[in-house]
């Protein structure tokens, strides 16, 4: 894990940046009805959510990267700040989906997007599926 000097008001302040993808994984199987399969090829780890997907993570790609669901107006600003480290994802929908890039990025924004794409996710699922979601232990 890599570590920044931040400065704020004259104190100096070390923050941690990266996170692999096993903690990634850890992450999003902490999650409430999150499964994980290989629908693609069996390097694409995929993350769903009552069989809806809300993460990807490519297991060898370098650097290790993940593609996670972000509200359009969200993904362009998040794009312009962190320049390099979240950009559009490949083949899928650029409107919806960044690619971030996850050794470059400090754990906590990491797991707040993952909440983000988790809860954009959530919310749009039908009904009866929330209510089963909402039912597990």
């Amino acid at each position: 894990m890599q570590a920044f000097v931040e400065k704020s008001s004259g104190v100096r302040f070390i923050r941690a940046i990266g996170m692999n993808v096993e903690q990634f994984r850890e992450l999003c199987l902490a999650k409430k009805g999150v499964t994980e399969e290989f629908p693609f090829d069996e390097n694409t780890l995929v993350f769903k959510v009552m069989g809806k997907m809300f993460a990807l993570v490519a297991l060898e790609r370098l650097p290790p990267q993940c593609n996670l669901k972000c509200d359009p107006d969200r993904a362009v600003t998040l794009r312009e700040e962190y320049d390099g480290n979240i950009i559009p994802s490949y083949h899928m929908s650029k409107k919806h989906w960044n690619t971030l890039m996850l050794d470059g990025l400090p754990p906590k924004l990491i797991g707040e997007l993952l909440d983000h794409s988790y809860e954009l996710v959530v919310s749009g699922l039908p009904k009866k599926l929330k209510d089963t979601l909402s039912n597990m232990g």
